[in-house]
Parts: structure tokens; C-alpha cells; sequence
């Protein structure tokens, strides 16, 4: 296994392993299934491993493995502080006893405030004492890195990353989502700070896996996942990628990947393949938006990229999958960005390098992205969370 360093130049193994896909059995985790592949990743190196509190029985089970197996001190634990349930500083503490409690120690190693999509959430959490809290936590010995996990765009993100002297972060990030998300931007940025990332969804939940037949001819024995993972450990900016194995045959082929891949490991023809399938990928786009954000700022506030990202997605993956994480990450934030704000002023339309007709195809972004039943949920959802 090969590592790369924390804030701290604590050795972090390249390769991370995501609990959030554990098997399961029924409703319930398969405990003895996972405990195999956990210990087997242990075993070759494998030293950080990420949870959440929402992950349903995922905490419990890798808290179960540890402690049963007597390995807890060969890992660092990464777990979440669901911060979108929090309302007091009484809620913060009150769910952290309960993940310690569940992962049967008394410390996390890395604690993220989870899936932070807005700045508006990250002042709620200091409104409510979590600057102090964390102070206090750290010197106890409790939290020894802190950071946040973050699903939005670029601008959001790095202004998250100034608003507090983090100890690491976690993107999405992936060659598909390059520019958009945090970004290559956002991820350079936390370099630039001395900031560790942490990478999710590296082959965007098996997008990158499961290419186009086209696309496949284009591999010359390279399987889609080795490409996808080769392509982030090239970087020097990435510190861990996390991977949601879930079969011990992953865990031996991701640790094979892991154990040849570092910066350097990508050549040009790898690049030339990668924007090859990228463009096979995009031959479904329904706007051919390249994320450039000349059209940006909108005078009403229209996340314009944005809108366009998740709409082109219906059309790449699964379209419930496309419109519930334009929910999560565009529709929840303090000021959302619909493209039912626009006014039709065609300030936009000025600007675009590409010459799109931005008008008509946020009105069919609209209609496509937002029909009445995920209308209706994400009112209620930001009824809740934006209280």
C-alpha cells in the first residue's frame, strides 16, 4: 500500500475504504460478509475508513469489526456529524456519544460535518457553539482532524474551505465531475492551503464502470475502474480515494490498482482515452454546457451551470438518481437557483462562449429536473432543514 500524508504527515493509505455500500443481508447488514473484506483490507494496508451517521447500521458494524478483531488501532476512523438534523449544541454532543457508542471507541480520527452544501449552514453550526465544541473535543482527545464533506459548486466550496482552519475535506471528484462539484479548482485550492482531500464517488457510483460498449473498445486491456482510479491518484493534490467495496475479489483488484498508482502513473495516451469516453458519455447531453460560467452571475439568482449539470445527467445515468441529488445539492441551499427565476432578461445569452439558447432550455430544464412530486419534496425538505 502506498500513503500519502495528513496535516499532520500522519501516513493515510491511498486507498480508502467507503462503509456506506456494505453488503446486506435482508435489511441488516451482512456482518460476517464485511468483517471478511474489512479485515482483508486491514491486512494489505488499508487504514481509513469512512462512516456516517446515516448510513443505516454502517457505524455499528465497523465498530463491531474493530473491536471484535482487536484492530482498532491500525485505523483512523473518518465518521459524519449530520449537520442538516442539528439544531442546539445539545444535539451536537448528544450525537456524537451516540457514533462513539456505536463505534465502540473513544475517539474519531477524522470528523466531518456532513455534506455541508451552503454556506448559510456552516453559520447555523457556529450560531450554535460548534467552534467551541470542536476546541473542546480536540483538546480532550476525542476529534483529532476535523473537516467537511461537501456536494455543490465550486464558488460555495471555496468558500467554505476560508471559513475555518480545517484539517482535510472530502469531493466528489472523478474525471467526469473535473470541472464541476468542487472541481479541479476546489481541489487545487485545499492543496494550496495545506489541506488533505478525500475523494467520493470516484467512478461516480459505477457510472465510470459501467461505460458504453464504445467506450470500452477504447481500453486495450485496462479495465474502466483502474482507469478512473489511476486518473486521481496521478494527482498530488489527492490524499485518499475512497472506495465502497463490497466483495472481497474489489477489495484484491483496488489494492493492486493502489499498489502501482502514483503521480506520474497517467500517460498522455491515458488522457487522450479519458477525454474520449467523456465525450461518448456526453453524446446523451441535452445542452452542451461546458460549465465555462460566463453566463454567470444571474441577476435572479439561476444557477445556471448548475441546472444544466443535473439535466444532463437525467440522460447519462438514472434519471431519479439525477433529479434527487439536484435536490440534495442545488435544491436545499439557502438560495437555490431554480431555473424558475429566470425573468427571460437574456443577459446570459449574451455571454455564452457556445450560443445556446439558455432561455428555452432552462424552461425544459425546469420541467424535466423538478416535476410536481419532487417539487412538492423539496418544498418540504427545505421547510425542514432552512427552519
Amino acid at each position: 500500500m502506498l500513503y500519502r500524508p495528513d496535516r499532520n504527515d500522519e501516513p493515510i493509505s491511498q486507498l480508502g475504504y467507503g462503509c456506506m455500500r456494505f453488503t446486506k443481508k435482508g435489511t441488516s447488514i451482512d456482518y460476517e460478509k464485511a468483517e471478511k473484506e474489512v479485515l482483508l483490507a486491514i491486512e494489505q494496508g488499508v487504514n481509513y475508513f469512512d462512516t456516517a451517521y446515516i448510513y443505516p447500521g454502517s457505524e455499528e458494524c465497523l465498530g463491531r469489526i474493530l473491536a471484535e478483531n482487536g484492530c482498532r488501532d491500525r485505523v483512523r476512523i473518518a465518521t459524519k456529524l449530520p449537520q442538516y438534523l442539528i439544531r442546539s449544541g445539545e444535539g451536537i454532543e448528544k450525537t456524537f456519544r451516540e457514533e462513539l457508542s456505536r463505534l465502540r471507541t473513544d475517539r474519531i480520527d477524522y470528523y466531518l460535518m456532513h455534506m455541508l452544501t451552503d454556506f448559510a449552514e456552516w453559520e447555523h453550526l457556529r450560531e450554535i457553539g460548534i467552534e467551541d465544541w470542536i476546541a473542546r473535543k480536540k483538546a480532550e482527545g476525542a476529534i483529532r482532524n476535523i473537516g467537511f464533506s461537501y456536494h455543490g459548486d465550486t464558488a460555495m466550496f471555496l468558500r467554505l474551505l476560508d471559513a475555518y482552519d480545517w484539517d482535510f475535506c472530502q469531493i466528489q471528484y472523478n474525471y467526469l465531475d473535473e470541472h464541476t462539484q468542487a472541481g479541479r479548482k476546489g481541489l487545487q485550492a485545499a492543496s494550496a492551503k495545506g489541506i488533505p482531500v478525500v475523494v467520493m464517488e470516484p467512478l461516480r457510483g459505477g457510472k465510470l464502470v459501467n461505460l458504453p460498449e464504445k467506450a470500452k473498445e477504447l481500453l486495450d486491456g485496462t479495465s474502466p475502474a483502474e482507469l478512473g482510479l489511476r486518473w486521481l491518484w496521478d494527482q498530488p493534490e489527492v490524499t485518499c480515494v475512497l472506495s465502497g467495496m463490497n466483495s472481497e475479489e474489489m477489495v484484491r483488484e483496488n489494492l493492486r490498482v493502489a499498489s502501482v498508482s502514483s503521480p506520474g502513473c497517467f500517460t498522455e495516451a491515458d488522457r487522450a482515452v479519458v477525454e474520449k469516453i467523456k465525450s461518448i458519455i456526453r453524446e446523451r447531453e441535452k445542452v452542451g454546457c461546458t460549465g465555462c460560467r460566463y453566463c454567470m452571475p444571474c441577476p435572479k439568482g439561476v444557477d445556471i451551470p448548475g441546472n444544466f449539470y443535473y439535466y444532463n445527467l437525467m440522460y447519462m445515468e438514472k434519471k431519479a438518481s439525477a433529479r434527487l441529488e439536484f435536490a440534495q445539492n442545488l435544491g436545499i441551499r439557502k438560495e437555490p437557483g431554480f431555473a424558475s427565476q429566470c425573468v427571460g432578461c437574456g443577459q446570459c445569452e449574451r455571454h455564452c462562449p457556445q450560443h445556446l439558447p439558455i432561455r428555452e432550455k432552462l424552461r425544459e430544464a425546469d420541467r424535466a429536473l423538478r416535476p410536481l412530486p419532487y417539487r412538492l419534496g423539496i418544498h418540504a425538505a427545505r421547510k425542514i432543514i432552512l427552519r
